[in-house]
């Protein structure tokens, strides 16, 4: 099982869907709200609404997801962590256009990383 404990700051991100249920908006419709995270400090370090009719960020999306989390630190992860059971091809490719490695896990072992992160969103938004 993964834990933040195994990482160095900045040594992994982790992509994964934010929320568990579609934010609905009247004007643009439903989005899911994707995000970086750092694997050692749990820390967001991006984030972008993405259409619910795409099943993960299209290239440009996810190039502003890794510049605004380069922003934070001033490079770029070594180290792309995203479960297996996600849809990633793009966010695959643009990661190792970057030279970053892409890891595939099961959901099940990102949740120590990022289940306080998806509860704290749910309190908030899906109400």
């Amino acid at each position: 099982m993964l834990h933040p404990r195994q990482f160095e700051v900045n040594e992994a991100w982790i992509a994964f869907r934010l929320n568990a249920l579609p934010i609905c908006t009247e004007r643009d419709g439903d989005f899911n709200c994707f995000a970086l995270m750092d694997a050692a400090s749990c820390f967001i370090l991006s984030s972008e609404l993405i259409p619910v009719a795409s099943p993960e960020p299209q290239e440009d999306q996810f190039r502003r997801l890794l510049e605004k989390a380069r922003s934070h630190k001033q490079q770029l992860s070594k180290t792309l962590i995203v479960a297996r059971e996600d849809a990633a091809d793009l966010m695959t490719r643009v990661a190792t256009d970057h030279d970053i490695e892409v890891v595939r896990v099961s959901a099940s072992e990102l949740l120590p990383f990022i289940g306080e992160a998806r509860e704290g969103f749910a309190e908030q938004f899906e109400r």
